[in-house]
């Protein structure tokens, strides 16, 4: 079968958010590959989806994309890029689990000490 995508996709496995219908219904999903005019995506079960768009932020990418759902299929879905894009706020997420990383590491030391390990 030929593809029909006008770039190559790059296989990934990103974390996304897609907001969906006009009252921003907010749905945790798995981008699959991206290209600079499209994604695949997969959400954790079947879902309802509007016909015309939603928006896809991508915080690794630290970027929102309005995407045309172009075909759906269960949890999969092909979506394609509006030329228009918004930018996302950072994540803190990669922040607050270094530093969680780092309490713990300092809780393991003291239980260390008070075992007489350390």
């Amino acid at each position: 079968m030929p593809d029909r995508r006008q770039n190559p996709r790059d296989k990934v496995i990103f974390g996304g958010v897609a907001e969906i219908g006009e009252r921003g219904a907010r749905r945790d999903c798995v981008v699959r590959n991206i290209s600079e005019t499209g994604a695949h995506i997969e959400f954790s079960n079947v879902i309802k989806l509007p016909k015309e768009q939603m928006l896809l932020t991508i915080a690794r990418k630290g970027r929102s994309f309005l995407a045309k759902i172009v075909w759906w299929r269960d949890n999969f879905v092909g979506v394609a890029f509006s030329s228009e894009t918004r930018s996302a706020p950072v994540s803190d997420l990669a922040e607050r689990l270094r530093k969680s990383e780092k309490k713990k590491r300092q809780l393991q030391r003291r239980i260390n000490e008070l075992l007489g390990d350390g």
